[in-house]
């Protein structure tokens, strides 16, 4: 079986040509490195030793300059190479992660806060930027670079050679141990801040609930504690940097004086080593260790970047996890936690059959479907139900008996745990949700308005490109016409976040008129009249039945009187299916639905 590969491996494999042309360029650099030495200590020896006229060195002069600009050039070009790695390793990861939350099954999607996964996004992605641009040109350097110079030390001077060959070991050591503390602070460092973002954007989000309940001064302290966390985590890893350049200088000064102090033996007492020799040792190992102590700091940045990457690895294998198998992925060999990261953008998978090749109008069914959030917790089973198409359906029953996850699981948005949902015979798991959600329109009792024009939260509801009088006939058609009227800009006006705020009743027009739009084959309500003034429930419920009646209508019925002419009532409790049948036939036969409408009549609501 083939081994999986991590996040950085498949980056760093996609980036191979632009590797391969980084060791080029540093075997170029590390000659141009020994060249500039070698022409600088011939330049010295001539005019402080030899006493030559500068004449005569001009030419060693004129070839250092050109030699130190190709090596500036060559310097400047892999830096430019690391930071073009990196952009790319960033735009993929970030592309990654942005289409594994989109083909993400909704479960999936709303799992974990939501400021945690804008922080991994954003923030970690941006973290990684370090093992591109430094630690990887840095270390290919050191691969190249050091070993050139100390070929030729060694070709000059032995001694000098195996005191450099014997202390540079010293510095991977130490760049080893404190990288592998560095990397478990970096990933430390980011669970806090995920933890920091998402409590901030949940303070936000609920504060005026925060206000009312009198929480505001704990959730500033929830806030100080998430910060603080992040603050000492953040600490932790400067602490570990400053001791890392410490060491790693005075590991280098104490060296290059070790090699100093042996060329002064060799060349004032005991007269072994000439002038130009050693000179030139002199100029090549402080070159030496920069080389090794840049790749120490390197080192450094790149473990709390790959700290980093693991974060946005999490994500993408968390997501890929969280999704039920399908039929698609069958025989494929992939694990559930595979990556892949394709700098090309392709899709992520072969697309499934689409729906659009079964017949219309749509049948649903449930064969043995099991459902549960998690072990110990509620259980839903659905042996055998179906739905002919144009039925009109209504799923009743007391609070928590399960309701509404039924209808998530007809809907999609939630994968059983046994058995299957099926379209017209198919399950439903055999095709893309893209194509079964054209031909569904779910309106639940909080519809969400985007920050833009009126027109163009009706229009999202499409899938496709709509001309303003379609948008204007399904506003009509679902009772907005007045509302659109009496606005300042029509429907060019701003509504949602940052626009004008709409009322219940407003939102879930809205909601219908963006169904009127897609006409979908299936309508599915989880009761959206709850809690309106009884007029806009009228012009809700006549809006309701108009777009129902060329569709299969699903719905959870709050209100018993919505649903008395239903062709068919499914009565839940406790996650099991009672009974089923229509509103006479239940009355008759079950008597907790008896009870229901019972309750239902004296409390006005039946």
């Amino acid at each position: 079986m083939k081994r999986k590969r991590g996040l950085i491996s498949e980056l760093r494999a996609a980036q191979r040509k632009s590797l391969v042309f980084l060791a080029g360029i540093s075997l170029v650099l590390g000659a141009a490195i020994s060249a500039q030495a070698a022409l600088l200590a011939e330049a010295v020896e001539k005019i402080f030793v030899q006493r030559a006229s500068f004449s005569s060195v001009a030419a060693v002069l004129g070839v250092l300059l050109a030699v130190m600009a190709v090596r500036t050039l060559l310097s400047y070009g892999n830096g430019r190479i690391g930071l073009y790695m990196a952009a790319r390793a960033k735009t993929a990861m970030r592309a990654a992660v942005l289409r594994k939350l989109a083909h993400a099954s909704v479960p999936v999607a709303l799992r974990g806060q939501t400021g945690g996964k804008v922080s991994v996004t954003l923030d970690a992605v941006d973290e990684s930027d370090s093992y591109f641009s430094q630690y990887l040109p840095r270390m290919i350097e050191a691969a190249v670079i050091p070993i050139l110079i100390l070929a030729i030390v060694f070709s000059q001077h032995v001694n000098s050679g195996l005191i450099m060959l014997i202390t540079a070991p010293f510095i991977p050591i130490f760049m080893v141990l404190v990288g592998l503390t560095t990397k478990n602070k970096s990933e430390e460092k980011f669970t806090q801040l995920a933890d920091f973002s998402g409590t901030f954007l949940g303070s936000l989000q609920g504060l005026v609930s925060l206000k009312l309940f009198g929480r505001t001064h704990h959730q500033q302290q929830e806030i100080e504690r998430s910060s603080l966390g992040y603050r000492d985590a953040t600490m932790g890893i400067l602490r570990i940097a400053f001791t890392n350049t410490f060491m790693l200088e005075s590991i280098v000064m104490l060296s290059i004086g070790i090699v100093a102090l042996e060329l002064a033996l060799q060349l004032l007492v005991f007269k072994s080593l000439s002038f130009h020799t050693a000179f030139l040792i002199l100029l090549l190992v402080p070159e030496y260790y920069s080389l090794l102590k840049n790749t120490g700091t390197a080192f450094h940045n790149g473990r709390t970047s790959m700290g980093a990457v693991r974060k946005v690895e999490e994500m993408l294998t968390g997501i890929r996890e969280g999704e039920a198998p399908t039929d698609g992925d069958s025989g494929t060999g992939k694990t559930g936690g595979s990556i892949e990261i394709d700098l090309a953008d392709k899709a992520d998978k072969p697309e499934r059959p689409n729906l659009d090749v079964l017949r219309m109008p749509l049948s649903i069914g449930m064969k043995d479907v099991r459902f549960q959030y998690a072990p110990d917790s509620f259980k839903l089973s659905a042996s055998s139900l179906a739905f002919e198409p144009g039925q009109h359906i209504a799923i009743v029953g007391k609070s928590g008996s399960g309701k509404t996850t039924l209808l998530h699981l007809i809907a999609g948005l939630l994968k059983p745990t046994a058995g299957e949902v099926l379209v017209n015979g198919y399950p439903l798991a055999q095709y893309t949700e893209a194509s079964w959600f054209d031909h569904v329109g779910y309106i639940t009792q909080h519809p969400y308005i985007f920050s833009g024009t009126f027109a163009d939260n009706i229009a999202i509801g499409s899938g496709r490109d709509v001309t303003r009088s379609e948008v204007v006939q399904a506003a009509e058609a679902a009772g907005l016409a007045a509302l659109a009227a009496e606005l300042e800009q029509g429907y060019d006006t701003f509504v949602g976040e940052g626009g004008r705020g709409l009322s219940g009743g407003e939102k879930q027009r809205l909601a219908l008129a963006r169904a009127f739009l897609k006409r979908p084959a299936v309508i599915l309500f989880d009761e959206p009249t709850v809690g309106l003034d009884l007029q806009t429930e009228r012009i809700l419920q006549q809006s309701i039945a108009e777009l129902a009646s060329k569709a299969t209508m699903i719905t959870v019925a709050h209100r018993l009187y919505t649903i008395r002419h239903a062709n068919r009532i499914i009565v839940m409790d406790n996650g099991a299916i009672l009974d089923s049948g229509s509103h006479k036939e239940l009355l008759a036969r079950l008597p907790q639905y008896a009870e229901m409408v019972d309750a239902g009549r004296k409390g006005g609501f039946a």
